[in-house]
């Protein structure tokens, strides 16, 4: 008999903690991961597989059936929102538990502070927040068409991961060789001032994605150095039910998926 199997939406450094805490209790889980680089956050484990690539409406069906999935823990990124979607539409039609796992927001300091928030990419670039500034984007790649019309208007400088996709988008974007920084996070408080202060930086713009993201870091720095952080708020998403406490997370898998050894 196959062993009924969770789906983990990974990607994350939660997801890597989940799957560490799934395999301990011998939960037959499949993550997926978008990236061959990603694959290397997971503990290698026979009950932890990782299916690399991007999954479309087409192959998801198809992929819940060979990988026999029987529940669904999302734990992509708070922009992650294609696949989410995706997610919670197939476990709805197939009647598949789903639960989202939300990492946290930073919390607000009290305190006076250069942030401005904003609900998305759209209000930023029509808005003049960005005109005759020397402008550091650390938004993902995805994002960076966005600001191409910006170039000639603003000073723009990039950081992204160390990818040829990413790459490739930032120099179609109107970045050029010298405005672009390729780094994996985590990016430490004295390497992000430091990256600040070397690029002469006035604004920087970020997104909303939570301790793990860096976001709580940035805004550390741009308090230290008096630099202006626009945050872009996280897409609104109603999630069937969702949780950012792991213990929660792991009882879900625990509830619907038996144990490796108990399987025939």
């Amino acid at each position: 008999m196959i062993s009924e199997r969770l789906w983990l939406i990974g990607g994350t450094t939660e997801s890597a903690e989940l799957a560490a805490a799934i395999a301990a209790v011998s939960r037959p889980c499949t993550i997926t991961v978008t990236t061959e680089a990603a694959q290397f956050l997971y503990p290698k484990t026979p009950v932890l597989q990782v299916w690399v690539g991007r999954l479309d409406t087409n192959q998801l069906e198809q992929f819940l059936q060979e990988q026999q999935i029987a529940a669904i823990l999302d734990a992509s990124h708070p922009y992650a929102v294609e696949i989410s979607k995706m997610a919670m539409r197939v476990a709805a039609k197939q009647q598949i538990p789903y639960l989202r796992f939300e990492r946290l927001a930073v919390d607000k300091p009290t305190e006076s502070f250069p942030v401005i928030s904003l609900n998305s990419f759209e209000a930023l670039v029509a808005g003049d927040y960005l005109y005759q500034q020397r402008v550091l984007l650390t938004v993902g790649y995805k994002a960076l068409p966005l600001f191409q019309n910006w170039q000639d208007k603003a000073t723009l400088f990039a950081r992204i991961l160390p990818a040829v996709t990413s790459l490739e988008t930032a120099i179609a974007s109107g970045f050029s060789p010298d405005r672009i920084i390729a780094v994996r996070p985590p990016i430490t408080a004295e390497l992000e001032k430091a990256l600040w202060q070397q690029w002469d930086i006035s604004l920087v713009i970020t997104k909303a994605s939570g301790k793990a993201g860096g976001e709580e870091t940035k805004r550390i720095v741009a308090a230290e150095l008096g630099i202006p952080l626009i945050i872009i708020a996280r897409p609104a998403i109603d999630y069937p039910q969702q949780t950012s406490d792991f213990s929660v997370a792991l009882e879900f898998c625990k509830r619907y998926i038996a144990p490796l050894s108990e399987e025939s």
